[in-house]
Protein backbone atom coordinates (compact mmCIF):
# COMPACT_ATOMS: atom_id res chain seq x y z
CA UNK A 1 0.00 0.00 0.00
CA UNK A 2 1.26 3.48 -0.87
CA UNK A 3 1.29 6.45 1.45
CA UNK A 4 -2.09 8.02 1.96
CA UNK A 5 -2.87 11.22 0.08
CA UNK A 6 -2.62 13.54 3.09
CA UNK A 7 0.86 12.24 3.92
CA UNK A 8 2.00 12.54 0.33
CA UNK A 9 0.86 16.17 0.18
CA UNK A 10 2.53 16.93 3.52
CA UNK A 11 5.84 15.53 2.31
CA UNK A 12 5.60 17.55 -0.90
CA UNK A 13 5.06 20.71 1.14
CA UNK A 14 8.01 19.85 3.35
CA UNK A 15 10.15 19.24 0.29
CA UNK A 16 9.26 22.65 -1.10
CA UNK A 17 10.81 24.33 1.95
CA UNK A 18 14.27 23.27 0.81
CA UNK A 19 15.28 22.08 4.28
CA UNK A 20 18.38 19.89 4.18
CA UNK A 21 18.20 16.30 5.45
CA UNK A 22 18.22 15.81 9.19
CA UNK A 23 21.46 13.85 9.21
CA UNK A 24 23.24 16.82 7.62
CA UNK A 25 22.14 19.21 10.38
CA UNK A 26 23.70 20.05 13.72
CA UNK A 27 21.54 19.19 16.75
CA UNK A 28 20.65 22.87 17.19
CA UNK A 29 19.64 23.20 13.54
CA UNK A 30 17.50 20.09 13.78
CA UNK A 31 15.82 21.31 16.95
CA UNK A 32 14.93 24.65 15.38
CA UNK A 33 13.63 23.01 12.21
CA UNK A 34 11.33 20.58 13.95
CA UNK A 35 10.20 23.08 16.58
CA UNK A 36 8.74 25.12 13.73
CA UNK A 37 6.26 22.32 13.00
CA UNK A 38 4.30 23.18 16.15
CA UNK A 39 2.72 26.09 14.31
CA UNK A 40 0.84 23.51 12.19
CA UNK A 41 -0.92 21.87 15.12
CA UNK A 42 -3.01 24.72 16.46
CA UNK A 43 -4.14 24.98 20.07
CA UNK A 44 -5.31 21.95 21.99
CA UNK A 45 -8.35 21.69 24.27
CA UNK A 46 -8.55 23.98 27.27
CA UNK A 47 -7.39 22.50 30.56
CA UNK A 48 -8.60 23.20 34.10
CA UNK A 49 -4.97 23.78 35.07
CA UNK A 50 -1.58 23.81 33.40
CA UNK A 51 1.45 23.69 35.68
CA UNK A 52 5.19 23.63 35.12
CA UNK A 53 7.22 21.32 37.34
CA UNK A 54 10.89 20.63 37.97
CA UNK A 55 11.93 17.01 38.57
CA UNK A 56 15.18 15.96 40.20
CA UNK A 57 17.26 13.59 38.11
CA UNK A 58 19.20 10.65 39.49
CA UNK A 59 22.54 12.33 38.78
CA UNK A 60 21.92 15.50 40.77
CA UNK A 61 20.67 17.45 37.77
CA UNK A 62 17.07 18.31 36.99
CA UNK A 63 14.63 18.60 34.11
CA UNK A 64 11.20 20.05 33.48
CA UNK A 65 7.69 18.74 32.98
CA UNK A 66 4.34 20.23 32.03
CA UNK A 67 1.26 19.02 33.87
CA UNK A 68 -2.00 19.19 31.90
CA UNK A 69 -5.05 18.71 34.12
CA UNK A 70 -8.30 18.26 32.14
CA UNK A 71 -10.78 18.29 35.04
CA UNK A 72 -11.08 18.59 38.79
CA UNK A 73 -11.41 14.79 39.04
CA UNK A 74 -8.86 13.23 36.66
CA UNK A 75 -9.08 9.46 36.24
CA UNK A 76 -5.34 8.79 36.29
CA UNK A 77 -1.93 10.06 35.23
CA UNK A 78 -0.47 9.60 31.77
CA UNK A 79 3.28 10.19 31.59
CA UNK A 80 4.20 11.13 28.03
CA UNK A 81 7.78 10.88 26.75
CA UNK A 82 8.17 12.75 23.47
CA UNK A 83 9.97 11.47 20.40
CA UNK A 84 12.91 13.03 18.60
CA UNK A 85 15.67 10.45 18.70
CA UNK A 86 16.72 11.51 22.21
CA UNK A 87 18.23 14.60 20.50
CA UNK A 88 15.40 16.88 19.36
CA UNK A 89 11.87 17.64 20.51
CA UNK A 90 10.45 19.40 23.54
CA UNK A 91 7.23 19.77 25.45
CA UNK A 92 6.09 22.85 23.52
CA UNK A 93 5.93 20.80 20.31
CA UNK A 94 3.87 18.13 22.07
CA UNK A 95 1.52 20.42 23.96
CA UNK A 96 -1.40 20.07 21.53
CA UNK A 97 -1.08 16.28 21.48
CA UNK A 98 -0.83 16.20 25.26
CA UNK A 99 -3.97 18.29 25.64
CA UNK A 100 -5.86 16.01 23.25
CA UNK A 101 -4.80 12.95 25.20
CA UNK A 102 -5.75 14.61 28.49
CA UNK A 103 -9.19 15.62 27.22
CA UNK A 104 -9.93 12.26 25.62
CA UNK A 105 -8.64 9.97 28.37
CA UNK A 106 -9.67 12.05 31.36
CA UNK A 107 -6.14 11.69 32.70
CA UNK A 108 -3.70 14.29 33.90
CA UNK A 109 -0.99 14.26 31.24
CA UNK A 110 2.59 14.93 32.29
CA UNK A 111 4.80 15.94 29.35
CA UNK A 112 8.31 14.96 30.40
CA UNK A 113 11.09 17.30 29.23
CA UNK A 114 13.90 14.79 29.74
CA UNK A 115 17.42 15.95 28.96
CA UNK A 116 18.67 15.54 25.42
CA UNK A 117 21.81 14.23 23.73
CA UNK A 118 24.52 14.95 22.78
CA UNK A 119 24.74 17.30 25.78
CA UNK A 120 23.37 14.45 27.92
CA UNK A 121 24.14 11.08 26.36
CA UNK A 122 22.86 7.64 27.30
CA UNK A 123 21.73 6.73 29.92
CA UNK A 124 20.55 10.21 31.01
CA UNK A 125 17.24 10.14 29.10
CA UNK A 126 16.42 6.64 30.37
CA UNK A 127 17.18 7.63 33.95
CA UNK A 128 15.20 10.87 33.64
CA UNK A 129 12.26 8.86 32.35
CA UNK A 130 12.28 6.66 35.45
CA UNK A 131 12.76 9.66 37.74
CA UNK A 132 9.61 11.15 36.17
CA UNK A 133 7.70 7.98 37.04
CA UNK A 134 8.74 8.05 40.69
CA UNK A 135 7.97 11.79 40.83
CA UNK A 136 4.48 11.24 39.39
CA UNK A 137 3.75 8.44 41.85
CA UNK A 138 4.60 10.79 44.72
CA UNK A 139 2.87 13.85 43.23
CA UNK A 140 -0.38 12.01 42.45
CA UNK A 141 -0.68 9.35 45.17
CA UNK A 142 -3.21 6.62 44.52
CA UNK A 143 -3.72 7.60 40.89
CA UNK A 144 -3.28 4.84 38.29
CA UNK A 145 -0.30 5.56 36.02
CA UNK A 146 0.10 5.03 32.27
CA UNK A 147 3.47 5.45 30.57
CA UNK A 148 3.41 6.42 26.90
CA UNK A 149 5.65 7.79 24.20
CA UNK A 150 6.44 7.90 20.52
CA UNK A 151 9.66 6.80 18.82
CA UNK A 152 12.53 7.52 21.25
CA UNK A 153 9.80 8.31 23.78
CA UNK A 154 8.29 4.88 23.18
CA UNK A 155 11.74 3.50 23.89
CA UNK A 156 11.81 5.38 27.20
CA UNK A 157 8.31 4.18 28.13
CA UNK A 158 9.31 0.55 27.48
CA UNK A 159 12.55 0.92 29.44
CA UNK A 160 10.73 2.59 32.34
CA UNK A 161 8.12 -0.18 32.50
CA UNK A 162 10.81 -2.85 32.72
CA UNK A 163 12.82 -0.99 35.34
CA UNK A 164 9.72 -0.51 37.48
CA UNK A 165 9.17 -4.27 37.34
CA UNK A 166 12.78 -5.05 38.20
CA UNK A 167 13.11 -2.56 41.05
CA UNK A 168 9.65 -2.87 42.57
CA UNK A 169 8.88 0.65 41.46
CA UNK A 170 5.53 2.38 41.03
CA UNK A 171 2.83 0.20 39.51
CA UNK A 172 2.12 0.94 35.85
CA UNK A 173 -1.38 0.26 34.56
CA UNK A 174 -0.53 0.34 30.85
CA UNK A 175 2.38 1.09 28.51
CA UNK A 176 1.60 2.81 25.21
CA UNK A 177 4.40 2.43 22.67
CA UNK A 178 3.98 4.39 19.45
CA UNK A 179 6.45 3.21 16.76
CA UNK A 180 9.02 2.71 19.54
CA UNK A 181 12.77 2.39 19.12
CA UNK A 182 13.44 -1.06 20.56
CA UNK A 183 16.72 -2.14 18.97
CA UNK A 184 19.97 -0.78 17.56
CA UNK A 185 19.93 -3.03 14.46
CA UNK A 186 20.00 -0.58 11.54
CA UNK A 187 19.91 -3.23 8.81
CA UNK A 188 16.62 -5.09 9.20
CA UNK A 189 13.96 -5.18 6.50
CA UNK A 190 12.11 -2.00 7.38
CA UNK A 191 15.39 -0.08 7.74
CA UNK A 192 16.64 -1.03 4.30
CA UNK A 193 13.33 -0.68 2.41
CA UNK A 194 13.63 2.33 0.05
CA UNK A 195 9.90 3.04 0.54
CA UNK A 196 10.52 3.86 4.20
CA UNK A 197 13.13 6.62 3.84
CA UNK A 198 10.72 9.48 4.58
CA UNK A 199 10.36 11.75 7.65
CA UNK A 200 12.71 9.35 9.39
CA UNK A 201 15.35 7.55 7.34
CA UNK A 202 18.06 5.04 8.11
CA UNK A 203 20.59 7.89 7.84
CA UNK A 204 18.58 9.87 10.41
CA UNK A 205 18.62 6.99 12.86
CA UNK A 206 22.38 6.56 12.43
CA UNK A 207 22.66 10.27 13.31
CA UNK A 208 20.42 9.89 16.37
CA UNK A 209 22.24 6.83 17.71
CA UNK A 210 25.62 8.49 17.13
CA UNK A 211 24.55 11.40 19.33
CA UNK A 212 22.73 9.39 22.02
CA UNK A 213 24.83 6.27 22.39
CA UNK A 214 27.99 6.37 20.28
CA UNK A 215 29.46 3.36 22.10
CA UNK A 216 28.19 0.09 20.50
CA UNK A 217 28.23 -1.60 23.90
CA UNK A 218 25.82 1.01 25.27
CA UNK A 219 23.49 0.57 22.32
CA UNK A 220 23.15 -3.14 23.04
CA UNK A 221 22.19 -2.53 26.67
CA UNK A 222 18.49 -3.32 27.26
CA UNK A 223 18.03 0.20 28.65
CA UNK A 224 18.86 1.45 25.15
CA UNK A 225 17.54 -1.51 23.11
CA UNK A 226 14.68 -3.04 25.14
CA UNK A 227 14.17 -5.79 22.55
CA UNK A 228 17.45 -7.25 23.84
CA UNK A 229 16.18 -7.72 27.39
CA UNK A 230 16.34 -11.38 28.41
CA UNK A 231 12.96 -11.43 30.15
CA UNK A 232 9.84 -9.44 29.27
CA UNK A 233 7.42 -11.35 31.49
CA UNK A 234 5.46 -9.58 34.18
CA UNK A 235 5.38 -6.25 32.37
CA UNK A 236 2.28 -4.04 32.19
CA UNK A 237 -0.22 -4.60 29.38
CA UNK A 238 0.88 -2.84 26.21
CA UNK A 239 -0.59 -0.94 23.29
CA UNK A 240 1.83 -0.91 20.34
CA UNK A 241 1.32 1.21 17.22
CA UNK A 242 3.49 0.96 14.12
CA UNK A 243 3.45 2.63 10.70
CA UNK A 244 3.70 0.79 7.40
CA UNK A 245 6.33 3.08 5.90
CA UNK A 246 8.66 3.49 8.89
CA UNK A 247 12.20 2.28 9.42
CA UNK A 248 11.16 1.42 13.00
CA UNK A 249 8.25 -0.79 11.94
CA UNK A 250 9.91 -4.19 12.25
CA UNK A 251 11.49 -3.63 15.67
CA UNK A 252 8.24 -2.25 17.09
CA UNK A 253 6.32 -5.27 15.86
CA UNK A 254 9.06 -7.62 17.07
CA UNK A 255 8.77 -6.09 20.54
CA UNK A 256 4.99 -6.58 20.54
CA UNK A 257 5.51 -10.24 19.64
CA UNK A 258 8.16 -10.69 22.35
CA UNK A 259 5.75 -9.22 24.89
CA UNK A 260 2.98 -11.59 23.76
CA UNK A 261 5.31 -14.57 23.93
CA UNK A 262 6.16 -13.55 27.51
CA UNK A 263 2.48 -13.58 28.46
CA UNK A 264 1.92 -9.82 28.43
CA UNK A 265 -1.48 -8.69 27.06
CA UNK A 266 -0.82 -6.68 23.90
CA UNK A 267 -3.09 -4.67 21.61
CA UNK A 268 -1.24 -3.78 18.43
CA UNK A 269 -1.97 -2.24 15.08
CA UNK A 270 0.05 -1.40 11.99
CA UNK A 271 -1.31 1.78 10.40
CA UNK A 272 -1.23 1.22 6.66
CA UNK A 273 -0.32 4.13 4.42
CA UNK A 274 1.36 5.98 7.30
CA UNK A 275 4.95 7.08 7.91
CA UNK A 276 7.00 7.67 11.01
CA UNK A 277 5.82 10.72 13.00
CA UNK A 278 2.21 10.44 11.80
CA UNK A 279 0.90 10.09 15.37
CA UNK A 280 2.25 13.44 16.51
CA UNK A 281 1.13 15.38 13.43
CA UNK A 282 -2.15 16.26 15.13
CA UNK A 283 -4.63 18.34 13.15
CA UNK A 284 -2.42 17.71 10.10
CA UNK A 285 -2.85 14.05 9.14
CA UNK A 286 -6.10 12.05 9.42
CA UNK A 287 -4.00 9.05 10.44
CA UNK A 288 -3.03 10.92 13.57
CA UNK A 289 -6.65 11.33 14.60
CA UNK A 290 -7.29 7.61 14.14
CA UNK A 291 -4.23 6.69 16.20
CA UNK A 292 -5.04 9.13 19.01
CA UNK A 293 -8.53 7.62 19.11
CA UNK A 294 -7.08 4.12 19.42
CA UNK A 295 -4.75 5.14 22.24
CA UNK A 296 -7.44 7.10 24.09
CA UNK A 297 -9.93 4.24 23.91
CA UNK A 298 -7.29 1.77 25.13
CA UNK A 299 -6.44 3.98 28.11
CA UNK A 300 -10.08 4.53 29.01
CA UNK A 301 -10.81 0.83 28.72
CA UNK A 302 -7.88 -0.07 30.96
CA UNK A 303 -8.90 2.53 33.54
CA UNK A 304 -12.40 1.09 33.58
Amino acid sequence: MALDEATTQFLLQMGDTGVKPLHEMTPDEARMTFAALRDLYGPGPEMVRVEEAVIDGEDGGSFGARVLVPSETPRGVLLYYHGGGWVIGGIDEFDTLGRQLAARTGCTVVLVDYRLAPEHRYPTAARDAYAALTWAAAAFPGQPIVVAGDSAGGNLAAVTARRARDEGGPEILLQVLVYPVTDCDLDNGSYTDPANQLMLSRDSMVWFWDHYAPDPADRADPDASPLRAADLSGLPPAVVLTAEHDVLRDEGEAYAERLRAAGVPVESRRFDGQMHAFFTLVNVLPGSAAAVTMVSEAVRSRLA
